[in-house]
């Protein structure tokens, strides 16, 4: 598809960008870090036995701590940034700073490398989606 139009119309509408009411929260993207791990949080507790935001760990902008227990009773700590998520810790509320482990751009890739029940879990999860969108499909 193509579409017409001029670069320089493009360029020369700068009053929008002067004049916005929204110029006071220029490079305010400020992540709560809480909130995000609240998400995370609720994405994928069905796959797991056990998984919380850390109440005892600080939280801040930059930095949460999720503790998670697997199906195969396995204990995490769970540090989230912005690189990502990575294991901290071997039992609930335990940050190791000598620990280093790979971060993860995702929680499922995450838990997908240490929990095989997690990756059946999520995978009967999905099937069991498609096999109903299927009968949604067909009715």
């Amino acid at each position: 598809m193509e579409t017409d139009y001029n670069p320089m119309e493009l360029s020369s509408n700068t009053e929008f960008e002067e004049d916005s009411e929204f110029k006071e929260f220029e490079g305010t993207e400020v992540k709560d870090m809480r909130l995000e791990a609240e998400a995370v949080v609720n994405d994928v507790l069905f796959a797991v036995s056990n998984m919380f935001v850390s109440k005892n760990l600080p939280c801040a902008e930059d930095v949460a701590y999720i503790n998670v227990e697997t199906r195969e009773r396995n204990r995490y700590c769970l540090e989230l940034t912005e690189a990502g998520l990575r294991v901290v810790g071997y039992a609930f509320d335990q940050a190791d700073d000598s620990l280093q482990t790979p971060y993860h751009e995702t929680v499922y890739s995450l838990l997908d490398s240490v929990s095989p029940a997690y990756r059946e879990a999520f995978g009967n999860a999905l099937l069991q989606r498609l096999e109903a969108l299927k009968r949604d499909g067909q009715s």
